[in-house]
């Protein structure tokens, strides 16, 4: 008996990695790369087409096991079963619309198919193809249907496709899409499923001149880590981010802003269909009275000095905004205070000036919180205890924020 349980934790994560008919196909080999340097033991399954653009002997030098597509190859193992049974994850990427419409309607004629019906673990599916085919309502019901039953669907990110076109259909970078099968692989919950959750991320800019700007240190990391953490938990993500230059989040619509006006105006656009709202940028408090029309030009005097005006509080008017009207409007929002000193002090009296649910209060400076991999914080509740998250992973301190929305939206 404990030699079994030793067995089972000992062993490797168990990946399927589906691979259908498309271009992007070749991107699946830097995902079997993340997967299996990272400690995970992985089978690919392509479809007969897919070979056409990878074929069986790089997916087989890449992963280590032997490659088939066809029911009919080994039988005598029985992979049309065993593979989908033995999984801990089943991941398609690319997932072609083709693949998409049989794995809705329960189709088994090849082996991938065979394994999706099989499979009892997570299942996602990445897809990837042209604007008009993942637009059209077939794709769309299809996406409907798989989501109904738990698959998790990751949108197509927007960018240049096959040819000249350019539109939604783009396969997510891999590294994301990784980074969503490993926060579904940890165990973590789909509550978030059906849910619209909105984040802010990155640092705003205040335009000096067309060359100068006022600015911060924030590079994104936390916010965009939130926006996985949702995507993966079910989410319906759209991540408003202020001059980042990481990939998109796989799964989530980005909506990209330059200074703190223009992301007041795109959050509030949100607000009305937004279930949570988490305002992970560090927004500027200020911005110049004016800006020069031309590039401010050194001379040999002093120079004049820059006059500063207050930008919207974007946190406290969303607050209020909830406060006064009573509508349709977030259940849930969660700001973001990096401090300096007194922390937990200017923490407290944030949360109660601001009018958000949780704060989430961290110490920024040198090395600290802007542009570095961890963090620390101490999340404040408007009616509960604070919850204290010792430095680690930026993704394991979004996972701690979004257990403690999770709750509130039921």
């Amino acid at each position: 008996m404990g030699s079994a349980a030793g067995e089972t934790a000992s062993r490797k994560p168990r990946v399927v990695l589906g691979v259908s008919a498309g271009i992007a196909a070749y991107k699946a080999c830097e995902l079997l790369r993340l997967f299996t340097e990272s400690g995970h033991d992985v089978r690919v399954v392509p479809t007969r087409e897919a070979l056409k653009f990878v074929g069986a002997p790089t997916w087989a030098a890449l992963s280590g096991h032997p490659v088939a597509s066809e029911v009919w190859e080994d039988v005598h193992e029985v992979p049309h079963v065993r593979i989908g049974q033995e999984a801990d994850l089943v991941v398609v990427a690319p997932a072609t619309a083709d693949v998409l419409a049989k794995a809705a309607c329960g189709l088994a004629g090849d082996l991938l198919t065979n394994t999706l019906l099989t499979a009892r673990c997570p299942v996602v599916f990445a897809p990837a193809m042209h604007t008009e085919m993942w637009e059209h309502p077939a794709t769309r019901a299809n996406v409907a249907t798989l989501r109904e039953r738990g698959s998790l669907v990751i949108d197509p990110a927007v960018g240049r496709l096959t040819g000249a076109d350019t539109g939604p259909g783009r396969l997510p970078e891999p590294r994301e899409i990784f980074e969503v099968c490993r926060a579904i692989l940890s165990g973590r919950p789909r509550d978030l499923a059906g849910r619209r959750v909105v984040v802010s991320a990155g640092g705003t800019r205040e335009a000096l001149d067309p060359v100068r700007f006022l600015g911060n240190r924030s590079s994104g990391l936390q916010g965009y880590a939130l926006a996985r953490a949702a995507v993966a938990r079910g989410a319906q993500v759209t991540v408003v981010s202020a001059n980042v230059t990481l990939d998109d989040p796989a799964g989530a619509t980005v909506v990209r802003v330059e200074s703190a006006r223009d992301m007041r105006d795109a959050v509030l656009a949100a607000y009305g269909t937004a279930d949570v709202i988490v305002m992970a940028a560090a927004v500027a408090d200020f911005r110049p009275a004016e800006r020069s029309g031309s590039k401010i030009k050194k001379t040999s005097d002093e120079p004049d000095p820059i006059h500063l005006t207050k930008n919207p509080d974007i946190l406290a008017e969303l607050g209020a905004l909830r406060r006064d009207t009573g509508g349709p409007g977030p259940a849930v929002i969660v700001g973001f205070a990096a401090e300096t000193d007194d922390i937990l002090a200017n923490g407290q009296a944030k949360l109660k000036r601001k009018g958000c649910d949780l704060l989430v209060v961290n110490e920024v400076g040198e090395n600290l919180a802007f542009g570095t991999p961890d963090n620390a914080a101490v999340i404040l509740s408007a009616d509960g205890p604070a919850v204290e998250v010792p430095r680690g992973p930026k993704d394991a301190l979004a996972h701690v924020v979004l257990d403690l929305v999770a709750p509130r939206l039921a």
